[in-house]
């Protein structure tokens, strides 16, 4: 057990200085989405496109809500043929406001994906240049779960976002 144990040690001792020319860096690519030039310009452009819609939604929830008021109020004076068909024209206008709402939730999340993703490849770009130009070995993403302890002097994350910025 003893042979065992030594051998390990010499072991370690002699790969120490491989160890020691072994550089690692991290990065942070959700602080860099977030605080890079592109990114908050990306997340301005789809809070105007949310508040666009919201608005939109209002005034179509609005109407609906005027329809089904007009409704109650003309249901003991239409026939029970012209108070189903008002019915069925108002159920309508629920689906189509669903719709709409299923469709813009849609389409603001294909659009985050299409920044997210466009952004997340020129960040991957620079970044094998930055780990390149620094002389690193490997570079990790922070929040993958894989880091549990890394110095802040390692961290990337901040020149990252300054190449990535400088370049568009």
């Amino acid at each position: 057990m003893k042979r065992i144990i030594v051998a390990l040690i010499a072991l370690l001792m002699l790969a120490a200085p491989a160890f020691a020319e072994t550089k690692i860096g991290y990065v942070d690519l959700q602080k860099a989405l977030n605080l890079s030039k592109a990114g908050v310009k990306a997340k301005s452009e789809i809070a105007a496109q949310v508040k666009k819609y919201e608005d939109e939604f209002k005034i179509k929830q609005e109407s609906l809500q005027k329809l089904k008021t007009d409704l109650e109020k003309q249901a003991v004076l239409l026939s029970d043929s012209a108070k189903a068909q008002k019915e069925r024209d108002f159920q309508q206008n629920v689906k189509e406001l669903q719709r709409f709402q299923k469709d813009v939730k849609e389409e603001l999340q294909q659009k985050d994906n299409e920044h997210t993703r466009r952004i997340l490849n020129e960040l991957f770009e620079i970044l094998q240049q930055v780990g390149k130009d620094g002389g690193y070995s490997m570079v990790i993403e922070k929040n993958e779960g894989a880091v549990i302890y890394a110095d802040e002097s390692i961290d990337l994350t901040d020149e990252l976002i300054k190449a990535f910025d400088a370049k568009n």
